[in-house]
């Protein structure tokens, strides 16, 4: 399972806007990852569907994000902590996390709710494909 964060991480990080993305958020969204692509308007293209973990892929406006859901409180947790190793932007709800660049995580939290958090980068930080090397801004 953790390998499995880490992959969809490398996949996805990658340098975005400068936007705040702190207006209007909503109370965060509760429910299962069928529930929440809905909140999102994703169609998701299921990765993983397992009793602990159940993660899509979703696109927004040509890019893409990993959205996952949790069984437990603690398992998410654990797989937050092991996939922000790779860098990356995080909207974190109760049970879900969405992943992405940083301008599609900030518009998701206009969707959901949420609390923002930043991976740790190492070496530049994985870039989604198509997005290499930005240089100069963080991402």
């Amino acid at each position: 399972m953790l390998a499995l964060a880490g992959a969809a991480v490398l996949a996805l990080t990658g340098c975005g806007s400068d936007g705040d993305g702190d207006a209007a958020v909503p109370e965060t969204a509760t429910g299962g990852l069928e529930h929440l692509a809905a909140e999102a308007k994703c169609a998701p293209d299921m990765q993983t569907d397992a009793d602990t973990i159940r993660q899509a892929l979703c696109e927004k406006g040509g890019e893409r994000y990993v959205l996952a859901t949790f069984a437990t409180d603690r398992g998410q947790r654990e797989w937050i902590n092991t996939a922000k190793d790779h860098g990356g932007y995080y909207l974190v709800g109760r049970k879900w996390v969405a992943v992405g660049h940083r301008d599609v995580v900030a518009d998701l939290r206009g969707r959901l709710g949420g609390t923002l958090e930043q991976g740790t980068r190492h070496d530049g930080g994985g870039h989604a494909p198509g997005h290499g090397g930005h240089g100069g801004h963080g991402g």
